[in-house]
């Protein structure tokens, strides 16, 4: 057995949540992925980063890619994907990685960071998205705690409710199960707002806090188009 699978089927127990034994196992395999680049060349990277996207999507198993730039810092992208499962990432092969990674190296500030992750809960709504949609990409770095996954799941069920929402994804590390990525989009900065104001957001934060490994990494994007 792989070092990888006896990672899966130990460490990362004492956070996955229970299934029922007739639930099929979900086998997506979502990589995060970021990179930034030198401000005065963002649209080289733009460039760059969108010919990766589109042909990705292109490629059997491709179930999602998105792209995303941050908020008042130019350059600093994050690349979430969604395949079937890891075969089918890792068969998309280099003629679409080379080419992006030699776009980035004389522009880059910081390498091409892909994390690998696996699915602890995702479900999109189905409000279309509009030009005024913000998105936050948030790391969640806990102290090894069984209820942590229950956290998250719980306030990704309460947040999909809400007015504005129209992504809200909890992915887990897959081979670091203490480390989460928390996925959302909103229709506006005001849904945005709510939501962080919310009676259930503020109750996930204080259970999470004492568990935290440090403060949450919480950022804001735009997609790119």
């Amino acid at each position: 057995m792989s070092l990888l699978h006896l990672l899966l089927s130990g460490v990362l127990l004492w956070s996955s949540p229970q299934t029922r034994a007739d639930t099929p196992a979900d086998t997506a395999f979502h990589a995060v992925s970021y990179v930034e680049v030198m401000a005065s060349t963002e649209p080289k990277a733009i460039a760059a980063l969108k010919q990766y996207r589109d042909a990705s999507r292109t490629k059997d198993g491709s179930i999602r890619l998105d792209l995303f730039e941050q908020i008042g810092r130019p350059g600093h992208f994050v690349i979430v994907e969604t395949w079937r499962d890891q075969p089918a990432f890792d068969a998309r092969g280099a003629t679409i990685r080379k080419p992006l990674l030699d776009a980035l190296q004389p522009i880059r500030v910081s390498a091409y960071d892909d994390r690998p992750y696996k699915t602890l809960t995702v479900r999109s709504a189905s409000a279309a998205v509009n030009n005024q949609a913000v998105s936050v990409v948030t790391h969640v770095d806990v102290s090894p705690d069984p209820r942590v996954a229950g956290l998250l799941a719980r306030l990704a069920e309460a947040s999909r409710q809400e007015a504005g929402n129209v992504r809200f994804d909890v992915l887990q590390h897959a081979m670091r199960a203490n480390h989460f990525t928390v996925i959302e989009t909103w229709q506006s900065q005001k849904a945005l707002d709510a939501h962080a104001a919310a009676a259930h957001t503020k109750q996930y934060r204080d259970e999470l806090q004492p568990m935290t490994g440090s403060p949450l990494d919480e950022r804001v994007y735009r997609a790119v188009q």
